[in-house]
């Protein structure tokens, strides 16, 4: 009976033990390590300080209404050729009195997913009166607005707009402040220190098409500016929207990637 005895105890100890590893709260266990930018991947304010960033999508002024995943800092990441391409391009704008703006640059995986989740909660209509007010939520996906996957995750496609020098402060988004359409002349939607391009970024509406027929003079001007220089340091338009380029040829072209907007995740590059 003493060795049985001694056996049932030897065992219920390491029962015990087991238990209490697999109870360790979550923080106590190791996590997996976040996935780093390939060595191409590089900050657009090392590459050119001088142009403006307002990174939307760590903040809640965005068609989802949050920060959306994957955005841990206000950081502008592209590889190194699109960088390049846009230095060469604010250079001939300073010379004209303009800047570019970055809305956003290197998308994770991540984010589009969120994007994904958030267009098939059809209940979620917190920010259409001013990003989709046209647009019936049931068709974000047939419309081509919302995919599965974005060029923005291979790392050479950037959204951005210009802005006349100096540039002027824009005011901060509050969230539940009343809200307007993207696509409402300029002085009533969301002031925005750009020049006038006819609507908002991120407008759903064919009025966003960059060479749609129905903008005025001069916000097809501003657009054109904006195209034609891009174009001539190889950055190409997507017709669909007038802030969106990206970079030819891609360097990953087929690789979409998730690793966080943070500077963490270029390894101590700047």
């Amino acid at each position: 009976m003493t060795r049985l005895t001694t056996a049932l105890r030897g065992l219920a100890t390491t029962v015990a033990a087991l238990l209490a590893v697999t109870a360790l709260p979550a923080t106590a266990r190791s996590a997996p390590a976040e996935p780093k930018a390939p060595k191409d991947f590089v900050a657009l304010r090392s590459v050119d300080p001088t142009i403006i960033q307002e990174m939307r999508y760590v903040t809640p002024h965005n068609f989802v209404g949050e920060r959306v995943d994957g955005y841990r800092q206000p950081l502008c990441i592209l590889t190194r050729p699109a960088a390049d391409a846009l230095h060469r391009a604010q250079t001939r704008l300073l010379r004209q009195g303009y800047s570019l703006k970055v809305y956003d640059c290197y998308r994770p995986q991540r984010a589009v997913d969120h994007f994904v989740r958030w267009a098939e909660d059809l209940d979620d209509q917190a920010m259409k009166a001013e990003f989709y007010p046209n647009v019936d939520k049931t068709r974000l996906f047939a419309d081509g607005y919302i995919a599965e996957k974005s060029g923005h995750s291979r790392g050479s496609t950037v959204d951005l707009t210009l802005v006349r020098l100096p540039a002027k402060p824009t005011r901060p988004y509050h969230p539940g402040q009343p809200l307007a359409p993207c696509f409402a002349p300029q002085d009533q939607r969301f002031p925005d220190n750009s020049v006038d391009m006819g609507t908002g970024y991120d407008c759903f509406d064919t009025l966003s098409h960059t060479l749609d027929p129905r903008v005025g003079s001069e916000q097809r001007a501003n657009r054109l500016l904006l195209k034609d220089t891009l174009e001539d340091v190889g950055l190409v338009n997507l017709p669909e929207e007038w802030w969106h380029f990206t970079y030819k040829p891609e360097p990953h072209p087929d690789t979409y990637f998730d690793f966080p907007v943070s500077a963490k995740s270029l390894a101590g590059r700047r």
